[in-house]
Parts: C-alpha cells; structure tokens; sequence
C-alpha cells in the first residue's frame, strides 16, 4: 500500500524527513518486492518503527516502510515466540501475557516496535539478564537484492560467499537496519512471572559506595540521580513467588501519571522559564521521594509512563568505571554551572554476543543524560559524553551523540567484520542513510 509522501517526524521532534515514497507493507514478500523496485530505481531503503529514536538512523529521502501492517504474533512453540516486525513491545507483551508467557527482560519503554527496539540495542537493566536483542533465537530478513533469508543462533549453513548464518545473525540482531529489514522476530520466552518492585531513596554517595553489592543482590536495578541533591530514586526488582500486590489504581494514577509526568512537566516548565530555580526545584523533588513496592506482572514493572517529551544521550562504559563515570559528571555539572532538570539514569547489563550491542563482549554499565526538549543543551552532552570516550563508551545507537566510525571501530571489537558484511550483503548502499554514512563510514 503505497501513500502520498509526507514528513515524517521522530517522537521527541528532532527528527523530520520528507521521503520521496512511502510504503507499508503488510508481508515479507510485500518488503521484498519493495526493496527490489526501490534498488532498480536508484532510491534508498528504510523502515521506520515509532520514532523513538532520537537519532537520524530511521530517515530517508527514498522510500520509507512504515511498520503498522507488519504486525502480530506469527507462530509459537516451546519456549519461543515468532512474531512480525512492526508489532509494538506494548501489544507483543499483552499477547505474551494472554500465552502465559514472557520475556525475561526488557527496556521501559513500550511503544517501540520490536525490530526497531532490538536493532537499535534496546537494552533494560539486569545484572544477569541481558538485553532484548540477546533474547532473539531467529531473524527474517530482505537482503538489499530483494532475497529473503532467516539466521537463527543455531544456524551454521552459508549464506554466500563464506558467510554463515550464524555470522548474520551475530551482526544484522543489533544492525541498525544496515543489513536487511528486519520482517519477523524469534523470541525465547518463558513462562509469566512477577516481579517484586521496590522504589527507594538513596544517597548518590551511599550508591557510590555500595555499586558491587547493590548489583550483584538484585536482578534488575536502576537509578535516577537527581543533580544539584545527593538523591537518587533507586528502582530494584526482583522475581517473585506471589501472591501479586500490583497498586491500586489511584496510587498508580498519582504516582506514574500524575506526579511522574503532569507535576513533572510543570516543573520542568518553570525551570525553563527560571534556571535559576532548578536546584530548589530537584531539591523539592528530592525530599518528595519516598519508598514503596509492590508486587506484579513482569512487564507491568518494566514498563514505564513517560510523556514529558525531552532528548536523550547514553553511553555504555565497562561497569567497573561506573563509580568514576558519575563522579565526574557530578563535578562537571557543579564546575559549568548548567541547571539540570532531568535525573541522570543509571543501568546495568551482562555481556552480549551481538557485535554491535553496547554491551558487547563485556559487563556494561549505562548513563543517560536527559533534557528538557524545549531547552536543549548541547555543551552538556558535549561535557558528558567527553567523559564517556575516555572511559572507551560506546553511544547508544538510537539516543544523541556525536561518534563517527573511526572512534566506533576502536570500541567495537567485530566492528570491522560488520563493515565487510555490509559490504558484501549492500554493496550498492540500498539500506544507507546520513546517519549510516556517519556511524558505519
């Protein structure tokens, strides 16, 4: 089905690209066949999820595929799920749930569609438990010549020229659309379970002090730390046996709803009106914090409201840089001056097989630093991020920053032998991009 072209523009408004087509197919072989047309008249390829991306690496001046006919659960079986590539995380986690199923974990955000949360290295939070993307068992995939093919991680035949599928499901899991479009994914699932969620207040010094123990003793941790305070909101989760304790549906409204978003954006609102404000104003969020748990259905925990639009960057460091990561910021932000309304977000990961996953190859700790989307403040980012490449950090592949190949290929270790994939798999560049171009070379 083929549309009018129109902009398209990502979720947070930074984004915007005005293709010379768009299409939205409903089948691999309705991709296929627009890939094929797309390469025979000279356009480039890409298919687009919901815009969560704060990058470009979704935009094209060619032909666009929209994601919402490809969608749905396609086949189940024991321990694994298939399903179409444009299906939300939100819906997959609801059919999964209506199967007795789930995935063990998951970043908390849900709008995504699936192909575009693992090929841009979507990864939550776990000690133990990695990322979407290491949770894929099988891949469909359109090449750039219009042939479709399915790379699993048991997979040892050749695709062509010498590279096995194992090499291709390696590299195009966390491929950033560069190798193919991505049509269905395989999941490995398991059975539902419940997570017991606690919230509590700490001191970023307490954190600072404790990070081995605090990760080591829980499945799933996460902390917000509020700049200009020593607080942070820790979020800790961890499986339980039941019965479920979910919140009421007021405490839910007040707490993710109300005071998370509305109260939220009204704060950060006057901070952009009055920056000088913004300590008083993360001070008054600080001493508002308090604890509370509750017991429930593993992707309701994950999940989270957010509604205050705003621009992100992250950068996975080795964990054991985590303590120095924050410190510095810490001092940075005291030694510039800049008011910071948002929390700085911490996260942790095992590591991971696919060769462009930022936790490739080693323990992985994340910091994302966050901005008000009407106050962008570059020379923030900047100031972090400065910090992040002399801890060898590796920039999320869907959130700002300012990396090019010829850093990337230092941090990435089979960096290389995505690059000559790429070249055998799209010669001709079907699926590039200027964000591609920047990243890849």
């Amino acid at each position: 089905m083929s549309r009018t072209p129109a902009a398209f523009r990502n979720w947070a408004g930074n984004q915007s690209a005005v293709p010379a087509e768009v299409h939205a197919p409903s089948s691999a072989e309705e991709v296929a066949l627009a890939v094929r047309r797309a390469a025979e008249t000279g356009r480039r390829v890409r298919m687009v999820g919901t815009g969560h991306s704060f990058t470009g690496v979704a935009l094209t001046d060619g032909l666009l595929l929209r994601p919402e006919r490809l969608t749905g659960v396609l086949q189940t079986g024991e321990g694994w799920v298939r399903a179409a590539a444009g299906t939300p995380l939100s819906v997959f986690n609801e059919e999964l749930a209506r199967r007795g199923l789930a995935l063990a974990n998951m970043g908390d955000i849900t709008a995504q569609t699936l192909a575009g949360a693992v090929q841009t290295g979507t990864h939550g939070t776990g000690g133990r438990i990695a990322g979407l993307a290491d949770q894929v068992i099988a891949l469909d995939l359109v090449l750039a010549d219009g042939e479709s093919v399915t790379v699993s991680r048991e997979g040892t035949a050749e695709i062509r020229d010498g590279v096995t599928e194992r090499d291709l499901f390696d590299a195009a899991r966390v491929g950033l659309g560069a190798l193919g479009v991505v049509t269905a994914l395989t999941f490995a699932v398991e059975p539902s379970f419940l997570l017991h969620s606690v919230r509590q207040p700490m001191r970023l010094s307490e954190i600072l002090g404790s990070l081995d123990k605090i990760t080591a003793d829980n499945e799933h941790l996460d902390f917000f730390w509020l700049p200009h305070t020593d607080t942070c909101l820790t979020k800790r989760n961890n499986r339980h046996p039941g019965p479920a304790r979910p919140q009421s549906a007021l405490r839910h409204w007040l707490d993710d709803v109300f005071l998370e978003n509305t109260v939220f954006g009204a704060l950060c609102g006057l901070g952009a009106r009055l920056p000088a404000a913004i300590p008083g104003i993360n001070a008054l969020s600080a001493s508002a914090l308090s604890a509370s748990e509750r017991v429930d259905t593993s992707y309701e925990v994950f999940a989270t409201v957010r509604r205050v639009r705003f621009l992100e960057m992250e950068y996975a460091i080795p964990r054991e840089h985590l303590a120095q990561a924050l410190r510095e910021t810490r001092d940075l932000i005291d030694r510039r001056g800049w008011r910071i309304t948002f929390p700085i977000e911490v996260r942790v990961t095992p590591p991971s097989d696919a060769w462009l996953s930022t936790a490739y190859g080693r323990d992985s700790a994340y910091v994302a630093c966050h901005v008000y989307r009407p106050t962008p403040n570059p020379d923030y980012f900047e100031g972090v991020e400065e910090i992040m490449v002399r801890l060898g950090g590796r920039p999320h592949w869907g959130k700002l920053h300012t990396r090019d190949a010829t850093y990337l290929a230092t941090v990435y270790p089979r960096f290389a032998d995505f690059l000559r994939l790429r070249d055998l798999l799209d010669p001709g560049r079907v699926f590039s991009n200027d964000y591609l171009d920047t990243v890849l070379g």
